[in-house]
């Protein structure tokens, strides 16, 4: 196909795309030329768009596609349900064999007594349900003031009305929301920690703060408290070591419920198939999660309940009041069996215990980079944040868009990466090799140099 023929089947998918609403988009800002990339096929850890241009896909879709693009299993897996069973409920007393499997091999992948499962199609709407089925857990026992929910700045937990409650405020500004029933912890940034404290100092002043703010607004008050093993849109926040257990504990005993959000880092990420007790030393009440749960390729999120939650939301003389039409759909949860099938057969998370260290010392050597002043995460997820200085940390202005500066440069370049204000976010497919690992690390100096230049140049720098 020549250019010319590409270009015309650009710019007719664009005029067409008028229509659909983008997500989290300046949408006023879609009408400039070049403002939007057509993506129209997809293969191993590369997408390419309508002009034939390739791309190092550096998010992974958007956290998710684990094993990777073009899947041919996967797809057959899902042709092949529909084509035995397409659709039916699991409400009332109905059941059919995909999800009734999937639930069972979920339950023997998570940790503890997390052994029942509730489906869905999307990670706000796994963390939504968990907090119904906390708020009847405590209605059922005879406390129905336990209704406050426990988050941290820097969260994010999703776009439903709830979910976005939970999620940092950054995230919902000129929106409304449930925020009555969220209480905002501080947000465990070790990077950002007050002036000569140690790590150390700074998981006491953490535990303090919620211990007092506990207190304040009273146990009696508060259902659950919601965490990311590691922060994902809000930065890639990594928590000081031992933090995650030790609110867990303070969480019991005080009759709070611990919810884990693992919609990112579930299925591998962080090279296991949950990362919760693996990685942090936690056995949550709790556990969500979608995104690598299919590697994105049907639309499915899982709500793990302990047996403890279980037994008294299932006890006689009540009923489960929560349902959805596409819960437990069969292509849903036969793309997420297969993709498990994949992660499993093909060592995938021993593949990224091997090569996540590689990844994350290809990105730590860009702090040589006089605008990087931090780069965290684990594994294949990772995010740089960039600052006028390092010595004071001073973070760039919102309005020169540093991050989306590095991420343009990266994508001329072949490498897509998720801006966040003066940061960049990585969560690339699972499956990359060594020579794909050094390629983003080298289109990325590239990138941070062209763009310190510009900065240079507008004076400011």
């Amino acid at each position: 196909m020549s250019t010319s023929q590409l270009n015309d089947k650009t710019d007719e998918i664009l005029e067409l795309d008028k229509h659909l609403v983008h997500s989290f988009a300046d949408l006023h800002s879609l009408t400039e030329p070049d403002a939007r990339t057509v993506i129209t096929q997809a293969e191993g850890a590369y997408v390419f768009d309508a002009r034939g241009e390739r791309y190092l896909d550096g998010m992974a879709g958007l956290w998710c596609v684990n094993v990777g693009h073009g899947r041919r299993e996967i797809s057959a897996a899902v042709a092949n349900q529909l084509n035995t069973l397409d659709y039916f409920s699991t409400f009332y007393n109905l059941t059919h064999p995909t999800a009734a499997t999937l639930a069972a091999k979920l339950a023997e992948l998570a940790p503890g007594t997390l052994n029942h499962v509730y489906f869905a199609n999307s990670g706000s709407v796994a963390n939504d349900t968990a907090i119904r089925i906390v708020h009847h857990y405590y209605n059922r026992l005879g406390k129905p003031k336990k209704r406050k929910i426990l988050s941290r700045m820097g969260a994010y937990h999703g776009s439903t009305h709830l979910a976005i409650a939970m999620t940092t405020p950054q995230y919902r500004e000129n929106w409304n929301s449930a925020d009555e029933l969220v209480h905002f912890l501080p947000s465990p940034d070790v990077y950002r920690r007050p002036d000569g404290m140690s790590e150390s100092e700074f998981s006491d002043y953490l535990l303090e703060d919620m211990r007092v703010q506990i207190n304040a607004v009273g146990s009696e008050n508060i259902a659950c408290f919601i965490a990311e093993p590691i922060m994902g849109a809000g930065g890639v926040i990594v928590a000081p070591e031992g933090y995650h257990a030790r609110v867990l504990s303070l969480c019991h005993e005080h009759d709070i419920l611990y919810i884990s959000d693992e919609v990112v880092t579930a299925f591998g990420r962080l090279g296991h198939m949950f990362a919760s007790e693996a990685c942090f030393g936690i056995v949550p009440d709790i556990i969500c999660t979608a995104k690598g749960l299919s590697s994105g390729y049907q639309p499915i999120s899982a709500t793990l309940l302990s047996d403890e939650i279980y037994d008294v939301i299932s006890a006689e003389g009540g009923k489960f009041l929560h349902g959805m039409t596409y819960s437990g759909h069969p292509a849903c949860c036969a793309a997420a069996l297969e993709n498990i099938r994949i992660l499993e057969d093909e060592k995938i998370c021993e593949r990224v215990k091997q090569l996540g260290p590689l990844f994350e010392n290809t990105l730590k050597s860009l702090l040589e980079h006089r605008i990087v002043g931090d780069v965290r995460g684990s594994h294949f997820m990772m995010a740089l944040e960039f600052v006028q200085d390092k010595e004071t940390k001073e973070p760039f202005p919102d309005e020169l868009g540093v991050g989306m500066r590095i991420s343009q440069h990266a994508q001329k370049k072949g490498l897509i990466v998720r801006p966040l204000g003066s940061m960049i976010v990585l969560s690339p497919p699972l499956i990359l090799t060594e020579q794909e690992i050094a390629d983003i690390g080298r289109i990325l100096s590239e990138s941070i140099e062209a763009t310190e230049q510009e900065l240079v140049a507008g004076q400011h720098l």
